[in-house]
């Protein structure tokens, strides 16, 4: 059973090819979610740069004889099946909590990566054929757009996808290159879109190389790759900016010492009154421990006191009395309520003043069925399924704020949770002033999974876009201190290297005196909607196109 080409200049189908599509789409999948495993970073370090090759081979190379309708329902099934396939793999998780969810959330995510099959095959394929079957792949100019436009897609519904509906940018693609230091530079002008760019780019190329090697050799006429050489080319340039910004004269800052208390409790145990006590006597007893370092400032993690800070006059005074014998700020994840205008908010206390003085920031982005449940009095059938992890919904906070220190100059930019993960919130927190953006969270949600793993890999990456150092407090999970490059330059960890541990991390941080807002902080998002608009005129053109012939026909 021989290949054939086809007048077109794809394969002629035979037997034995028929799932060969989908088993690409599959190793795509598998390759893509890989990247977000605890994989050596040996093979980790060049998984993303490979991992849709496949898929465009699927969707390009591949015989397509059926006709419009099917074939476009094959391209976008075929992204679809990839994408199911990434996000069961890298969203396993999830499963610590619930398994229902994982697997309706991975399918409606993976609807994204379907759409993009569908205009990598019915748009970008066509372009790449040209109107010489037998020159079909071996134009550097052809291919190189060809390429482009496949990066400039899949960003675009990277981007919609943390975007939409609440959004859910978790685990984009450029994600998987946050630990090449130089290379992820280019995230302070052009935000994680710009990494996510680079890894389609280069998977895209890799595929139509191949192809061009294959049918080069099959006709004895081989020809200059420019279009490989011009993708190569990009990426050093991109890693050699990185170098000049991480060897670049370094920046005037202060240094501040701070205590990361992690109480590596239960997270169930929160719900559980007979242990409200016990909860706070360990932060209590960390938080003394902690000030025999004389530190500027001791953080308690998300939700971090059973009650309600400034509502509970018991764990207020507990507090209030370490306060008062120190001199540090305290910055402290609490519950808080408030009558006028009705609110329950999931907060970042700053207390300060020996703890006289207190300032607040309240949450911005809640997480579905994790914080609030959508359409809870519109369909009570919903708040009933959630009754139980969900009891009742908080209320999202007024917006991005400042946090400022008394007895140290520094203006803090809190986060609370999932908000580290998403760019532009995370900048607009660093174009108000901040100095230091500080997470708040626990990823005892995760167990002892990969996720907590995942969610530090996204938080380092809002350092790079904003310039801005970040300590990040986990009652249970990663507890560190990221600089502004994005590199873990200390972390809370027991023997082995276990991170699930009670400690204190104790760092002390040069934070910018005064931070230069980088190209991402000013402008966000920039690039993605870049890459939208070429997207978007990309299918307008092929549609304005295809008008145009059915009326010459008619």
């Amino acid at each position: 059973m021989r290949e054939v080409s086809s007048e077109d200049g794809t394969y002629k189908p035979f037997r034995g090819v028929a799932l060969l599509p989908w088993a690409l789409a599959l190793l795509s999948g598998a390759l893509t979610g890989a990247c977000f495993t605890s994989l050596p970073e040996r093979i980790l370090s060049w998984l993303p740069w490979i991992s849709l090759a496949p898929l465009c081979w699927a969707v390009w190379m591949l015989p397509l004889s059926e006709g419009m309708g099917l074939r476009a329902r094959r391209c976008f099934l075929l992204g679809w099946v990839a994408g199911m396939t990434g996000f069961l793999i890298s969203l396993f998780w999830i499963t610590t909590v619930t398994v229902a969810g994982w697997i309706a959330l991975c399918a409606i995510l993976a609807v994204y990566h379907g759409l993009w099959g569908l205009f990598a095959g019915m748009i970008l394929r066509p372009l790449g054929m040209g109107q010489d079957p037998a020159r079909t792949w071996l134009g550097s100019i052809r291919n190189l757009l060809v390429a482009l436009l496949a990066a400039a897609s899949w960003t675009a519904f990277e981007w919609l996808r943390g975007t939409l509906f609440s959004g859910f940018g978790w685990n984009s693609l450029g994600v998987a290159l946050g630990g090449n230091i130089p290379l992820s530079q280019i995230a302070s002008v052009t935000g994680t879109s710009g990494l996510t760019f680079l890894c389609v780019l280069s998977s895209a190329i890799a595929a139509i190389t191949i192809e061009r090697l294959r049918r080069e050799i099959r006709t004895g006429r081989p020809r200059p790759h420019f279009d490989f050489f011009a993708v190569v080319f990009l990426i050093v340039l991109v890693f050699s900016h990185g170098v000049r910004v991480i060897t670049a004269a370094r920046i005037p800052s202060l240094p501040l010492r701070v205590s990361g208390l992690q109480g590596n409790i239960p997270v169930y145990d929160y719900w559980d009154k007979n242990k409200e006590d016990s909860i706070l006597t360990r932060y209590l007893r960390l938080s003394r421990e902690a000030l025999k370092g004389d530190p500027d400032l001791i953080v308690w993690p998300e939700a971090a006191t059973p009650r309600p800070l400034l509502l509970d006059e018991i764990t207020f005074a507990q507090v209030k009395q370490l306060a008062e014998k120190s001199r540090a700020d305290f910055l402290i994840g609490s519950v808080h309520y408030e009558a006028n205008p009705r609110g329950d908010y999931n907060s970042a206390i700053l207390l300060t003043e020996h703890a006289t003085s207190s300032q607040i920031y309240s949450k911005v982005h809640l997480v579905p069925f994790g914080e609030f449940v959508p359409f809870r009095k519109s369909f009570p059938l919903i708040a009933w399924i959630e009754r139980k992890e969900v009891p009742y919904d908080f209320d999202p906070g007024k917006g991005p704020a400042l946090l400022e220190m008394v007895n140290r100059p520094v203006k803090l930019g809190p986060l609370i949770c999932f908000e580290d993960t998403l760019g532009d919130q995370t900048r607009r927190t660093a174009a108000l002033g901040a100095q230091l953006l500080v997470t708040l969270t626990n990823d005892g949600w995760f167990e002892h999974s990969v996720g907590t793993r995942q969610h530090l890999a996204n938080a380092r990456l809002r350092t790079v876009e904003t310039g801005l150092p970040l300590l990040r407090v986990a009652d249970t999970g990663i507890t560190c201190m990221v600089d502004r490059f994005g590199r873990i330059i200390q972390e809370l960890h027991g023997p082995g290297g276990d991170p699930f541990i009670e400690g204190i991390l104790k760092a002390e941080i040069d934070v910018p005196k005064n931070p230069v807002p980088t190209f991402y902080t000013l402008h966000g998002d920039l690039f993605a909607h870049g890459c939208l608009a070429v997207t978007a005129t990309a299918l307008a053109a092929t549609l304005l196109s295809s008008l145009r012939r059915r009326r010459q026909v008619a």
